[in-house]
């Protein structure tokens, strides 16, 4: 099936929505209920995403298999070390995939961020490696913030602190997609020129 391209709103309601329902179950019922709430929150969101464009990205589709798994350890073994750690699983396997890549020539951020831009080679080595490094970084983040802060100040940073952080990087790589911008038609000769690092 053709996939839409989402509304900004629905895409902003599908990453933020199932992070304030965690946030908000935490508050009134806490963690362990917290879970199953943003676990059924996860399957909602990409439910919604399919339905409405026909189409699942792949970072939402990993996120949430992930979710399912260390939210079910969480309430079957009754262990909130499961779901504290699942960022940083996430996080790692993100930057796991994007450093790997970069080792064997090869770009994955455009698959991961659902080719959003055309830019060079060099310009998609550039990012990709950014983009490991931020999550790596994140993956780090979130091991210290579970390990010495208390559940209540870990949950709202899930779900106050990641999305900022996520955004302001983003935007200050802003300059580096404008600067190895691609147009379509100049697209296939850079690909012939230096080879296409991100496909294949």
């Amino acid at each position: 099936m053709d996939k839409t391209t989402p509304h900004p709103l629905l895409k902003l309601l599908t990453e933020l929505g199932p992070l304030l329902v965690f946030f908000g179950a935490n508050a009134r019922f806490g963690l362990f209920a917290a879970t199953g709430a943003f676990m059924v929150a996860i399957v909602a969101a990409i439910v919604a995403s399919y339905v409405v464009t026909r189409h699942v990205p792949l970072m939402a589709l990993v996120t949430g298999v992930v979710v399912i798994v260390f939210g079910t350890l969480t309430l079957v073994l009754h262990d909130e070390t499961f779901i504290k750690v699942k960022p940083t699983i996430i996080y790692g396997l993100f930057a796991a995939i994007l450093g790997g890549g970069l080792l064997f020539g090869r770009s994955f951020i455009a698959i991961m961020f659902d080719q959003m831009f055309n830019l060079t080679p060099r310009g998609w080595r550039i990012l990709t490696a950014r983009w490991a490094l931020f999550f790596l970084g994140m993956a780090i983040l979130n091991e210290i913030i579970w390990r010495t802060q208390s559940t209540d100040f870990w949950v709202a940073f899930k779900a106050f602190g990641v999305i900022p952080l996520t955004m302001i990087f983003a935007i200050a790589q802003m300059p580096l997609t404008k600067r190895y911008h691609l147009e379509p038609a100049s697209l296939e000769a850079s690909d012939a020129a230096e080879g296409d690092v991100s496909k294949g």
